[in-house]
């Protein structure tokens, strides 16, 4: 038996009082965790400014964060592509466990889930069992309706106008 709690492949995370159950997307191929952040600039006395999400999130709260504690790291996405982002440590809710996390703040907006939780927050103290919570989060998918259908009409021409030309899709 082991003390760490099992999660499924989505969690809801609290950040305090303020913001309360928004969905994660649980992810044990990603080494860090992520969090939908915008209006992000470091000032002339070197406090970085951020606030949790963005206008159009339901999330938002407008509520800005500064600090001083922070640090940088080039991240690499599934697709091989780098950016370089701000790291914070934030005080989150995950299955009922109060933890200080180390977040990368980035613009998850085009994401499905506005939360990525990696290896690092996950060790430790839980287990995944992809099968638990299966929709946990109903939450629009990033797939256009009729996509397959549309692929099906004409595979090659499908392929040339959204393949060979990623950014249509």
């Amino acid at each position: 038996m082991t003390d760490k709690d099992i999660i499924g492949r989505e969690v809801l995370v609290d950040f305090g009082d303020e913001i309360k159950g928004v969905p994660a997307k649980v992810d044990t191929g990603a080494d860090s965790s992520a969090v939908w952040a915008s209006d992000i600039f470091v000032d002339k006395d070197n406090i970085l400014h951020f606030k949790l999400f963005g206008k159009k999130s339901k999330y938002y709260t407008g509520i800005e964060h500064a600090t001083d504690k922070f640090s940088v790291a080039m991240t690499k996405s599934s697709l091989g592509e780098r950016a370089l982002k701000y790291r914070v440590k934030l005080l989150v809710t995950i299955a009922g466990h109060k933890i200080t996390a180390s977040f990368g703040l980035s613009d998850r907006s085009t994401h499905n889930y506005p939360i990525l939780i990696g290896r690092r927050t996950l060790s430790g103290k839980f287990l995944v069992d992809v099968s638990q919570n299966e929709n946990l989060v109903n939450i629009k998918k990033n797939t256009p309706v009729g996509l397959n259908d549309k692929m099906k009409e004409n595979p090659y021409k499908f392929y040339k106008e959204n393949y060979e030309n990623r950014n249509s899709l």
